[in-house]
């Protein structure tokens, strides 16, 4: 069970507009024993024999590790780290003292190269010159990429580290680290990751680090965002989860409603990554990929 006092949370969700369901000891507990659960029973109907997870150094990547490792054991997780850089290589090192902090199974894949060799020959090929974002594109995907081979290869499934506020959002990139077999955190907002994750043993030194995809040297969530993850969040959970409009939602939050406009621009703009390819419906068929089948 967990243990510590309410100062861990309120320092921070700020809960203003009404407490999440993570803003009490009860809850946090509810939600790790959840979570825990979830991993370990997909795993099973899977009939996989561990799960994956690509690891950056960062919260997100060690606390769904730290879950993982607790489901199933931490001989059934294998952790990934994929840098790409210098400053992905100090990361690197991180990940692989937390690695070693749970007993998980750990490998290192050095993209750099691989990176190269793909602008060079596709980017010959088209004629075009990437700009960074493009590039960081490419990077997500090609780390999601070495996980599914890893996967495949040892009949795991992807998890992947992605938090409710990047969902919401489109903070992420399609076919990337949007592509994954679960989402164990993928209910949880940026403030509640890190209000639950000393409870799950994460080290302090990751919880403080400034977000990052790592996608280019001095990204931050926050700076590409325009907003920190408290502002962020409790924008959210008012428009999504309590249908505010936006000028009430940039009231209560006491922000620009601009800021809260911003918002709900990108979670508008990024339905298309919540869902799956649309198809043109033709005739009477309907788009069924998404249900269970009647055989088993």
């Amino acid at each position: 069970m967990l243990s510590g006092n309410n100062k861990t949370f309120d320092r921070y969700l700020g809960e203003r507009d009404g407490p999440t369901f993570l803003s009490t000891m009860d809850g946090l507990n509810a939600a790790r024993e959840e979570i825990v659960e979830f991993i370990r029973r997909t795993v099973v109907d899977a009939n996989a024999e561990g799960v994956v997870v690509a690891m950056s150094g960062g919260i997100d990547s060690t606390l769904t590790a730290a879950l993982a490792a607790e489901a199933l054991g931490s001989d059934r997780v294998l952790g990934l780290s994929l840098p790409a850089s210098k400053t992905d290589s100090v990361h690197a090192q991180e990940a692989r003292t937390i690695a070693d902090g749970f007993g998980i199974d750990f490998q290192e894949i050095q993209l750099k190269p691989l990176l190269e060799t793909f602008e060079t020959v596709v980017g010959a090929a088209l004629g075009d010159d990437a700009d960074r974002v493009a590039t960081g594109n490419v990077l997500a995907r090609l780390r999601m990429l070495c996980a599914y081979y890893a996967a495949n290869t040892r009949s795991l499934l992807v998890l992947g580290t992605s938090n409710r506020s990047e969902l919401l959002l489109g903070y992420y990139t399609k076919y990337g680290d949007g592509a994954a077999d679960l989402f164990p955190l993928g209910d949880l907002y940026k403030t509640e990751v890190r209000a639950l994750a000393p409870h799950a043993g994460v080290p302090r030194r990751i919880i403080s680090k400034p977000p990052t995809g790592g996608l280019w040297s001095g990204q931050t969530d926050e700076a590409e965002l325009g907003a920190g993850y408290r502002t962020l969040d409790r924008l959210l959970r008012l428009l999504v989860d309590r249908e505010y409009d936006i000028e009430a939602a940039a009231e209560r939050v006491d922000v620009p409603v601009e800021t809260a406009d911003d918002v709900a621009t990108m979670y508008l703009d990024g339905a298309h990554k919540r869902t799956l390819p649309p198809m043109p419906g033709i005739g009477e068929r309907n788009d069924d990929r998404s249900r269970q089948p009647f055989y088993r």
